[in-house]
C-alpha cells in the first residue's frame, strides 16, 4: 500500500528570497506604536515553524488517519504502512547503519531520557557543561563527569580525552554532545569527539536537536552510536522527535513505557500475577498508539530539506548569518556571545547583549515596536549562558530583570536564530532594529509582569 495514495509528492519550490514556504509568512501583528507589521520569526532554535510542504502533506493524510499496528481495516493498515515508511524515510536522512534501531519519541529531551534510562548498570556519563539541559540533565542515575566548557574545538577533544583516560576502564560509558550549541550556533567537532570516545572503550551520543535543521547529519560518516533530534526544529511540530542508533542496549533494557504496543505476549500466571514478554524491535520503546502524524511530518521535513539540497540551503543561510553578524558588528554597544570565536563555524543562532538595556526589556521592544519575535533568557542552557555572561552583570530591578539569587548577578541574554524559512527581509529589519533600539531607545514604556517585560497599557 503506497504513501502516495494518500499524498501525492509536493514541489518544492522557492520564494524570491530563497527561503523554503514556511506557515505563519504571511502573518500581522499589531505594533504598540501603531499599526500592523508583518511578523518576523527570529525564533527557529525554540521551534521552527511548519514548513508548508509539511502541512500540505499532513492535510493529506488527515482523512485518512487510523490507528497503527491495531487493526485490520483500510485505513488502519494505510496509517501503518505510512509510518513505518516514515521510519525508513528518516533511517535514510540520517544515514544509519543497517542493523541500527530508530525510535520516534516526542522529542529531543524524550530521546535522551529514553536512552539514559537504557543504559547499563554502573555506566559512566561524560557531558560537557555547555550541553541544553535535554542532554545535561537525564543522566542522574548514571555516573556522571560534567567536562567544563571549552573555548576552541581542539580543546573540546583534549578535555574528553584527559577524561575518559582517566575513567574506570572496565565499565561500560557513554559520552554525550551537541552538533551545534543552541545559544552560540557554533558547531562542535562531532567526529573527532567520537574517534576519542571509541578509542576509549566509550559510546556516544549526539544531541542534534540544532544540527539536524542546518545541516545534513550522517550516522556512519560521524561514527557516532545515537543521534537524538526534535521534530519542532525541524519544521514539523506535531510533536514527535527521533533516537537512532545501536539496539543492543534498547534491546536489553526494560521497556522505556509499560504498555500496549511494547508487549509481544502477556499471560497469567497461577500466583495471580502477569508475565510479559517485549518486543526487541523499536516497539519495545513505543508503548500506546504512535503519533503517526508527528513521525509523518519528520519524515516530510526531511524530504523537504533533501530534495531543496543542504548544500544550497547551507549557503544561504550562512548569507543570513554573515548579514546579522556585520550588522550587529556595527552597534559597539552590542556583544556577540561565543565559546570558540568569530571564525568557529556556526548555524543561524546567535546570541547576544546590549550594554546599558535588560536582555528582557530589549526583546519586549523588538516584539512590540518592530513585530520581531526573539528570545531572552538562558535558553536552557543555564550552565553555558552563566559562563559566557560571568563578568557582563545586568542591572537588577530593571523591566524583565530576572530574580537572582542572593550574592549573585542578575544575567539573561538574546537569542536571534534563523534558518530554511526566512527571508533576507526579516534579518534586515532586525538589524535595523537593534541599530535603532541602541541608538533612540524604546519609544514605549515598559512594565515587569509575571517576571516578563511587557509594554505599559
Amino acid at each position: 500500500m503506497s504513501v502516495s495514495t494518500v499524498a501525492a509528492a509536493q514541489t518544492i519550490c522557492s520564494d524570491i528570497s530563497g527561503a523554503l514556504p514556511v506557515l505563519g509568512r504571511d502573518v500581522t501583528v499589531p505594533l504598540v506604536t501603531g499599526g500592523e507589521v508583518t511578523y518576523a520569526a527570529l525564533d527557529y532554535a525554540a521551534s521552527a515553524p511548519a514548513l508548508q510542504r509539511v502541512w500540505d502533506d499532513v492535510a493529506a493524510y488527515a482523512p485518512y488517519y487510523g490507528s497503527v499496528h491495531r487493526g485490520a481495516g483500510y485505513l488502519s493498515q494505510l496509517s501503518t504502512d505510512l509510518f513505518e515508511n516514515a521510519r525508513k524515510t528518516v533511517e535514510e536522512f540520517l544515514d544509519c547503519r543497517p542493523d541500527d534501531q530508530l525510535i520516534f519519541t516526542r522529542s529531543t529531551t524524550d530521546s535522551l531520557n529514553l536512552l539514559a534510562a537504557a543504559l547499563p548498570a554502573d555506566c559512566q556519563v561524560f557531558v560537557f557543561e555547555t550541553e541544553h539541559h535535554a542532554s545535561l540533565l537525564p543522566w542522574k542515575d548514571a555516573r556522571v563527569t560534567y567536562l567544563n566548557a571549552p573555548r576552541t574545538p581542539a580543546q573540546a577533544v583534549e578535555t574528553l580525552e584527559q577524561a575518559l583516560a582517566a575513567r574506570d576502564p572496565y565499565g561500560p560509558a557513554l559520552v554525550c554532545v551537541t552538533g551545534a550549541s543552541n545559544v552560540t550556533g557554533e558547531l562542535w567537532p562531532v567526529r573527532e569527539l567520537a574517534a576519542a570516545a571509541h578509542a576509549h572503550g566509550a559510546r556516544i551520543v549526539l544531541d542534534a536537536a540544532q544540527l539536524a535543521p542546518h545541516h545534513p547529519v550522517s550516522v556512519q560518516d560521524l561514527d557516532v552510536d545515537w543521534i537524538a533530534f526534535s521534530g519542532h526544529k525541524l519544521y514539523a511540530p506535531f510533536g514527535s522527535g527521533v533516537l537512532a542508533g545501536r539496539a543492543d542496549w534498547l534491546q536489553a533494557a526494560d521497556p522505556y513505557l509499560a504498555g500496549g504496543g511494547a508487549s509481544r505476549k502477556v499471560t497469567r500466571r497461577e500466583d495471580g500475577g502477569v508475565d510479559v514478554e517485549w518486543h526487541d524491535s523499536a516497539a519495545r520503546h513505543e508503548a500506546g498508539s504512535p503519533n503517526v502524524i508527528g513521525a509523518y511530518s519528520i519524515a516530510s521535513a526531511c524530504k523537504a530539506l533533501t530534495e531543496a539540497g543542504f548544500d544550497t540551503l547551507v549557503a544561504r543561510e550562512q548569507h543570513l548569518i554573515e548579514k546579522v553578524r556585520a550588522g550587529l558588528a556595527e552597534v559597539p554597544e552590542v556583544k556577540v556571545l561565543s565559546l570558540f570565536g568569530d571564525d568557529a563555524p556556526r548555524v543561524g543562532v546567535i546570541s547576544f547583549v546590549v550594554d546599558g538595556w535588560n536582555s528582557s526589556h530589549f526583546a519586549a521592544a523588538l516584539s512590540a515596536e518592530y513585530g520581531i519575535g526573539v528570545r531572552d533568557g538562558l535558553f536552557c542552557a543555564h550552565p553555558l549562558v552563566r559562563t559566557l555572561l560571568g563578568s557582563d552583570p545586568q542591572t537588577q530591578g530593571e523591566c524583565g530583570a530576572p530574580e537572582a539569587a542572593p550574592g549573585e548577578k542578575s544575567l539573561n541574554a538574546i537569542r536571534v536564530s534563523f534558518g530554511a524559512g526566512t527571508p533576507d527581509e526579516h534579518v534586515e529589519r532586525f538589524v535595523t532594529a537593534v541599530r535603532e533600539l541602541v541608538t533612540d531607545g524604546a519609544k514605549w514604556n515598559y512594565r515587569t509582569q509575571d517576571g516578563r517585560c511587557v509594554p505599559a497599557v
